[in-house]
């Protein structure tokens, strides 16, 4: 999964993006909003995490924006105005959810999953299919109840894939939500981490669409 963060403070940003990283997200950091915009005209992203005062434009004016173009990525609010008028304007400006600062980390992560799970339209925060349970809170995976190891890149290969069912994604896609602009890449990283999952869960769980992408099929009614 894919987290854009806008907070032009250092520390907390640090502290932010190395908690969402140890939760298997991946971050892409900016300290102003006006270079922000312009990523996500070329970029594409699961959730924005939003400071309301930043340095060169305002985090409402940054969401209005973001709104006006059409854009329906969910942004979670994260700021030290806590009064209720401000609670207000970041939510009619176009904000799923608003927390203040000081917070805790681990709200913030349930307050994503929550968000992430509303954008998919599950209710349940485990993702069962076919005897394999996912829990993102615990990022584990079990299969008929055993539990399976997988590596990272294997765990949001397959979590993208699950929160997808019935989607082709490309290999840009999956590819995007692995690895940062600046991490280096193999060229076959995505058929790697497909091959050692069909290893792990079953040849068959996962479609390859030959020239296209990859896709795990939708269940029909019977099979639920």
């Amino acid at each position: 999964m894919r987290v854009i963060l806008v907070e032009d403070d250092s520390l907390l940003g640090e502290g932010i993006v190395t908690g969402l990283k140890q939760q298997n997200y991946n971050v892409e950091w900016f300290q102003q909003g006006e270079p922000a915009l312009e990523f996500l005209k070329y970029e594409t992203f699961d959730l924005m995490v939003l400071d309301l005062g930043l340095p060169d434009i305002s985090g409402i004016e940054l969401l209005q924006r973001l709104r006006k173009q059409g854009s329906l990525l969910p942004v979670l609010i994260l700021t030290a105005m806590d009064s209720v008028e401000d609670r207000i304007s970041g939510l009619d400006a176009g904000a799923d959810d608003y927390l203040t600062k000081p917070f805790d980390l681990e709200e913030v992560y349930a307050r994503i999953r929550a968000l992430l799970r509303r954008v998919g339209g599950r209710a349940n925060p485990l993702i069962n299919y076919q005897g394999i349970q996912l829990d993102p809170a615990a990022h584990s995976v079990t299969k008929d109840g055993k539990l399976v190891n997988l590596s990272r890149r294997e765990y949001d290969v397959l979590l993208e894939l699950l929160e997808n069912l019935g989607r082709v994604l490309s290999r840009a896609r999956l590819e995007e939500g692995l690895y940062s602009i600046d991490e280096d890449m193999a060229s076959n990283a995505v058929e790697v981490h497909v091959h050692h999952l069909r290893k792990k869960l079953g040849g068959k769980l996962i479609r390859t669409i030959r020239g296209v992408g990859y896709t795990i099929d939708k269940l029909s009614e019977d099979q639920i």
